[in-house]
């Protein structure tokens, strides 16, 4: 992954700087962005020393910060003892390098950081191309590096040859060419899984696709919910290949449950476009379930974030569409509901008012995935809204028709069974397929029927 990690193993030193830009209208506290960079620092093991908040006027071509503050910094590298400087920013190549000439130390920007935890992460093959395609993309445009070799190297034989090409050119093709293999492999991959989800969309099962914030506790949920054990930590991207299980919920007899990478604010855009075709399950989901830390200070700027990412695959298209305080989304053809998770760190009146919040709504279930306080009435809500288009029907069966019966049982929500000299009656709420299925199976099957919610 990225050189200036690699020579900084587990447990080395690192300094933070926290650029702010004057004028700018941040959506986050500046304090909350410094604990974000700490903790994405912290998921790769460096030790952060110091962090240096640093409010900038204007950008520096050459280094991004003014000389100045590069001046206040440096005595800060050397006292600490860090072999690393991260910035949370996107720097160029050019001021990378210098930073680097100026403070003494390897320097590292906020993409750089996130691939490198992204490479660490990736337990899949598939998870580990993707990373290394959005890593050779970032790469491709910083071969600045001080070669001892630059001079063109000669094309043909003897002394007949023209001018050849530089090693940084050499190593830019290189570096496309692996792109272009790794593309056409994720290509394959892609189309196997579209098979997969072909078949999937036939059955008669929903998917769900869970989606949040990194560390808004979705693994968690995720674990309640399936009882499986998926790793969920207290740590930034701590899921990153995407895993699904079965689950069963109020009505629905079976349901397939998708927990998905954690969102960031200021994704590199590189991960956005090599994790895509994983980001496809959330795209074709029949219902995208929004995962909230809701005791963390910026959790409505984590909202924003998060709906931002999902505007650009396509299943969002986010818009300043809001009611202040509501967050009610607009537009979007998937349904969309939110999960208010960490309820249990909320106390006294911040609790109250966010109980208040939430009553308002029908699309939000408060929860605590570590406690399980709230749970039932997430699937409740999950459930609710997958049946929101089911309808309602009665239906008249002879005694003989027992593998009729077990059919709605296990493919409905049978809502009141009745029997009767000439056999039973079933009021059941069906989806719109399962219901032209039965009628396909029992055309003789007498019903009446209703819109059920």
């Amino acid at each position: 992954m990225m050189d200036a990690v690699e020579e900084v193993r587990r447990g080395g030193i690192a300094l933070l700087i926290i650029p702010e830009w004057h004028g700018q209208g941040l959506t986050r506290s500046l304090e909350a962005r410094a604990e974000e960079a700490q903790g994405l620092a912290l998921a790769i093991g460096l030790k952060v020393a110091a962090t240096h908040c640093l409010r900038l006027r204007q950008t520096r071509a050459a280094t991004l910060i003014g000389v100045g503050q590069i001046e206040t910094i440096k005595p800060a590298v050397a006292d600490s003892g860090a072999q690393l400087v991260i910035v949370d920013a996107a720097l160029s190549a050019i001021q990378q390098r210098n930073l680097e000439t100026e403070l003494g130390a390897k320097v590292i920007d906020r993409t750089g950081l996130i691939l490198e935890i992204f490479g660490e992460r990736a337990a899949t093959a598939e998870g580990r191309m993707q990373v290394e395609l959005a890593h050779l993309d970032y790469q491709a445009g910083r071969l600045v590096r001080s070669w001892t070799h630059l001079e063109r190297q000669r094309g043909g034989f003897g002394f007949l040859g023209g001018p050849g090409e530089t090693q940084i050119e050499a190593d830019r093709r290189m570096i496309r060419n692996r792109m272009a293999r790794i593309r056409r492999q994720l290509e394959d991959m892609r189309r196997t899984r579209q098979l997969q989800r072909n078949k999937r969309q036939r059955a008669p099962w929903p998917v769900i696709a869970l989606v949040g914030y990194t560390n808004a506790g979705k693994s968690t949920f995720f674990n309640r919910l399936t009882g499986s054990d998926v790793m969920a930590e207290d740590m930034l991207f701590a899921t990153l290949d995407p895993t699904m299980r079965e689950i069963r919920l109020p009505g629905i007899d079976k349901a397939i449950l998708s927990d998905t990478v954690g969102f960031v604010s200021d994704l590199p855009t590189e991960l956005v476009a090599a994790f895509r075709a994983t980001l496809e399950e959330v795209t074709t989901a029949d219902l995208i379930v929004h995962v909230r830390d809701i005791s963390h200070d910026d959790s409505e700027a984590q909202y924003r974030d998060v709906s931002s990412i999902l505007g650009s695959l396509g299943v969002n298209d986010w818009e300043e569409e809001q009611d202040e305080g509501e967050g009610e989304q607009k537009g979007g053809p998937i349904p969309q509901i939110e999960i208010w998770n960490k309820i249990d760190k909320v106390k006294g009146d911040s609790r109250a008012a966010v109980m208040q919040q939430a009553a308002k709504r029908d699309d939000v279930a408060i929860i605590s995935a570590g406690t399980g306080e709230g749970v039932e009435d997430a699937k409740r809500l999950i459930a609710t809204v997958l049946t929101m288009n089911h309808e309602i029907v009665t239906l008249l069966l002879e005694h003989g028709q027992g593998d009729a019966i077990a059919w709605l049982h296990a493919r409905g929500e049978v809502l009141r069974e009745e029997t009767h000299a000439a056999g039973q009656s079933l009021t059941v709420r069906l989806a719109p397929a399962d219901k032209a299925r039965f009628r396909r199976l029992w055309p003789d099957v007498e019903t009446s029927e209703g819109r059920g919610g």
